[in-house]
């Protein structure tokens, strides 16, 4: 029989994890009489992977259409915004339940090297925006010297 050595901080490590996960997508929204409550908005989960050339970003936001997004890049950072829609229904029997998220969203997510903002690509497809960020000359060719003790 094989003993499996306990890490105790592992486990709480990836409960953490888990947590986060979870209270990511609840944040405090606003009401359209503009009083604050307390609501389920959303927040979209995001995927980055850098190349020596780029930055490859994609974002699901399902449910929407382009032209209800708004992308902002700046050398360091990207921002997405938009807002999702409720539709209006009417039911004259019976009750309508939704768990689909509304209401306005903003994501900022900062870079870790400098792009050039003003060559950046983007596609909107099946509710993933993929966002091409092409690296900056400079950050291509950077290479540091280091200094050992």
């Amino acid at each position: 029989m094989a003993l499996i050595h306990w890490e105790p901080f592992r486990e709480i490590d990836q409960l953490q994890r888990e947590m986060n996960r979870l209270f990511d997508g609840i944040t405090r929204t606003t009401a359209t009489n503009g009083e604050r409550g307390v609501g389920v908005t959303f927040i979209p989960s995001a995927e980055i992977h850098e190349t020596p050339e780029a930055i490859h970003l994609k974002l699901e936001i399902p449910g929407m259409e382009a032209s209800d997004l708004n992308v902002e890049v700046t050398a360091e950072a990207v921002s997405i915004s938009g807002e999702r829609k409720q539709e209006a229904k009417t039911s004259e029997k019976g009750v309508t339940r939704t768990e689909f998220r509304y209401g306005q969203f903003r994501r900022v997510i900062p870079l870790s090297t400098r792009v050039q903002n003003d060559k950046v690509q983007a596609e909107y497809k099946n509710g993933v925006l993929s966002l091409t960020l092409p690296k900056a000359e400079e950050e291509k060719n950077k290479v540091v010297k280091v200094n050992i003790g």
